[in-house]
């Protein structure tokens, strides 16, 4: 069986918001509100990879906050 797979060449960027969570969005649109640019783009796979790397801690900012100022608390 013949499958004729048309190769992925859309561009995206990583984007990243105020609680420090990335995500990928297409190149040429503007971002979502609330959301600014991590300085990656490129294929899909690429920009995923890159997000591996720099998010390795996925809790949002405002918990790691929390649980930083309940942990001199005590």
């Amino acid at each position: 069986m013949y499958q004729n797979e048309t190769e992925d060449i859309t561009v995206y960027k990583v984007v990243v918001n105020h609680e420090e969570q990335y995500s990928i969005w297409l190149a040429n649109r503007e971002n979502p509100l609330g959301w600014r640019d991590a300085g990656k783009t490129g294929l899909k796979q690429e920009c995923l990879e890159y997000i591996k790397e720099v998010w390795t801690d996925m809790r949002p900012l405002s918990l790691k906050k929390k649980m930083e100022e309940s942990a001199h608390q005590t």
